[in-house]
């Protein structure tokens, strides 16, 4: 018993004390303040309200997107694309309080739905859009265009995306 000193006894039971109080307080902290982002839907089909000016025909997008936390990347497909393709995210992002907004540049032939040739011109696009379960609407801003596009889009279900790529 000669090597338990009272002071090194409260000096050992305070810090222990000390420790589990911080803890506890750091975890009712967390617990009530830290919130992980929502999950995003990772594709949508944008709708254009209008035909861009400069394509013939222009079809139905899929907006295919990666979410690590509040930060996206994101790709621009065409809806006609098969749904295995590996298309590298083209457009990066943030999500803040439901907001969604991207940016990068997308390929006209995309776009346009045209086939792809080597010299296509890539174009700036913003894409920002309010998140929430059922049809969203957002705008589109070209780079090559003055004016902001409208579109709807709406998220792709399971069997929406195991459709199509069993019809492929």
């Amino acid at each position: 018993m000669n090597h338990f000193n009272f002071k090194s006894l409260v000096f050992y039971g305070v810090a222990i004390s000390s420790v589990l109080l911080l803890f506890k307080t750091v975890t009712a902290y967390g617990e009530n303040n830290l919130k992980a982002p929502p999950k995003v839907s990772d594709r949508y089909r944008l709708t254009l309200a209008e035909k861009l000016p400069d394509c013939e025909k222009s079809d139905t997008l899929i907006l295919n997107i990666e979410q690590s936390g509040i930060y996206l990347n994101a790709s621009v497909l065409s809806a006609n694309a098969n749904a295995d393709i590996d298309e590298k995210p083209t457009l990066i992002g943030i999500l803040k309080n439901q907001q969604l907004n991207l940016s990068g540049k997308v390929n006209t032939s995309i776009l346009c739905n045209i086939p792809q040739s080597q010299k296509d011109a890539l174009n700036s696009v913003t894409i920002q859009m309010q998140v929430v379960d059922t049809n969203i609407a957002g705008q589109l801003t070209l780079n090559s265009i003055p004016q902001t596009l409208k579109f709807t889009a709406v998220p792709e279900t399971v069997e929406e995306k195991e459709k199509k790529s069993n019809s492929h």
